[in-house]
């Protein structure tokens, strides 16, 4: 794989074993001119339990139908039983994390998959005495999923027979800079997560954080990052439910750890 890096202040970190020396802190710099840490020290991030869509959606891409029963809001979609399992094993893998990794600092989309698996994690966690009950989780609509517009609840058969002209351009655009009328592309969600992130790096600096949000939240978190390059992004797996995606703060920046894993739910059944 290419060399990929963290490039949040402003610096740009290798991730292929190499190391390289920091540039030079200048006085009145800030906090990474005096050693305060800019970055949490672990940043973990998961994608929902699986959701009653995602199983409509299996289900209607197996049959090729051109439509899902779901007539909610997209924002409304709670999760499935097998979802709301998933979270629990969630909160369990969170309760066993060293002390140190342990996230106290909760960042969650606020559509209502995420919040029930962020619920559910928090509750089974505070359970097993690992954080506070009392532990408050907080809602940022920029971590929301991608919008898709006029293709929303469309499945990929009905896309192709109903809208064939946006399948085309969607195939010829690339899914990081295609947009569908009245939604977002990738690069769109990347600029939500760079906004987001700036603010977590200002308020939980030195500190464990959990972020709770979607596959293309989660995905984009990770090419803003790790810098990849978009044939690196479009290589990569879809983002599993419940997965977990860590970082660790080193030198002033976040280096990846581990990604899009689910081993753990496993362990922790």
């Amino acid at each position: 794989m290419a060399d990929l890096g963290t490039t949040l202040n402003g610096q740009h970190h290798h991730t292929d074993g190499r190391h390289r020396p920091a540039a030079p802190h200048r006085a009145g710099g800030g906090a990474a001119a005096t050693g305060l840490p800019t970055v949490p020290s672990v940043l973990i991030a998961t994608r929902h339990g699986e959701s009653t869509a995602n199983i409509e959606f299996q289900l209607a891409e197996a049959a090729g139908a051109l439509s899902v029963p779901i007539s909610c809001r997209d924002a409304d979609i709670p999760l499935s039983l097998h979802g709301q399992q998933q979270a629990h094993g969630l909160g369990r893998w969170w309760a066993g994390l060293p002390s140190a990794d342990r996230p106290r600092s909760v960042w969650c989309s606020p559509y209502v998959r995420t919040a029930e698996t962020a619920r559910i994690a928090l509750a089974q966690a505070a359970g097993l005495g690992a954080v506070p009950v009392s532990l408050s989780v907080r809602y940022d609509e920029r971590l929301r999923d991608r919008e898709l517009g006029v293709l929303e609840m469309l499945p990929k058969a009905a896309i192709e027979t109903r809208q064939p002209e946006e399948a085309a351009r969607r195939r010829k655009m690339g899914e990081l800079y295609y947009r569908p009328p009245g939604g977002e592309s990738w690069a769109d969600v990347a600029l939500r997560v760079r906004s987001v992130l700036r603010d977590i790096c200002a308020e939980e600096a030195g500190r464990p954080v959990l972020l709770v949000a979607h596959d293309c939240t989660v995905l984009m978190l990770r090419y803003v990052l790790d810098r990849l390059t978009e044939d690196q992004l479009t290589a990569l797996e879809p983002v599993r439910n419940c997965s977990a995606s860590v970082w660790r703060a080193e030198g002033g920046r976040l280096r990846p750890d581990r990604w899009n894993q689910t081993g753990h739910l496993e362990e922790a059944g």
